[in-house]
């Protein structure tokens, strides 16, 4: 089965943040049907910040009860087989949030992109916040170049589109995401999908069903069709559902 957890934002209790998604990650831990999962870390997004791994350790790793690993890109010297055995032997890959455009233009150099095809195939689970949310998805709604200056506006980014449509992360926290989005959408064909923090959508195959820690987290179906804009909320239901039917106007 291939199955994505793709989740709109949230803290896992970096220093002097609150812990905010458990009950998502427990979804994601209990995905892969085994108690103590190896969960290989992806912080490429955010420079291979080794203090984003040291929470992840924590939280993940002494908290939820994973076996911790972490694939390095930048500072790391592996060869592409090393990379692959990373990413083949994990039962989850979790994607930290970051620069998305930056993250994808280092994954194809690497071939990480193709490799992700892979493990996607494989059933791993594939996972992640924010820039971690959005490269599963065709395209995202990016702050990517605002990492360098913070006037710059939101741009739509290419991801690694195992699911086609658009994904718009931390939709209720960053208040220029919504009108953002709108316009976005406006030249982009299909739906996008809009999670709020502590939000996330899960899917199994082609089907999907939408999980919070929080119950005032939403997500959202977004798109113009003849020149009218619809921004529906996605219910919240226990069962899955037809993810074409999502994905559809």
């Amino acid at each position: 089965m291939k199955k994505i957890v793709a989740i709109g934002g949230g803290e896992i209790g970096r220093p002097g943040f609150p812990i905010e998604t458990t009950k998502i990650d427990k979804e994601i831990i209990k995905l892969t049907n085994k108690k103590n999962p190896i969960l290989l870390f992806i912080p490429t997004a955010c420079g291979d910040s080794e203090g984003y791994f040291a929470t992840v350790e924590k939280y993940f790793g002494k908290k939820l009860g994973c076996k911790t690993d972490v694939l390095y890109l930048t500072k790391a010297k592996l060869s592409k087989e090393q990379i692959r055995s990373k990413i083949l032997s994990a039962d989850i890959v979790y994607v930290g949030g970051g620069n998305t455009f930056k993250m994808i233009k280092i994954w194809k150099k690497f071939g990480v992109d193709k490799i992700l095809q892979e493990a996607h195939e494989k059933g791993i689970v594939l996972s992640g916040l924010s820039a971690g949310a959005i490269c599963w998805f065709k395209y995202g709604n990016s702050d990517s170049r605002k990492m360098k200056n913070q006037k710059a506006p939101l741009i739509k980014v290419s991801g690694l589109n195992f699911i086609p449509a658009l994904l718009c992360p931390h939709y209720d926290f960053e208040k220029d995401r919504k009108p953002d989005l709108k316009k976005m959408m406006s030249k982009t064909s299909g739906v996008a999908l809009a999670l709020d923090n502590c939000c996330a959508i899960e899917i199994i195959d082609e089907t999907y069903k939408i999980i919070f820690s929080k119950d005032s987290a939403n997500a959202y179906k977004v798109f113009w069709a003849k020149g009218k804009y619809y921004q529906t909320l996605i219910p919240k239901e226990k069962k899955f559902l037809p993810l074409s039917d999502l994905l559809k106007k």
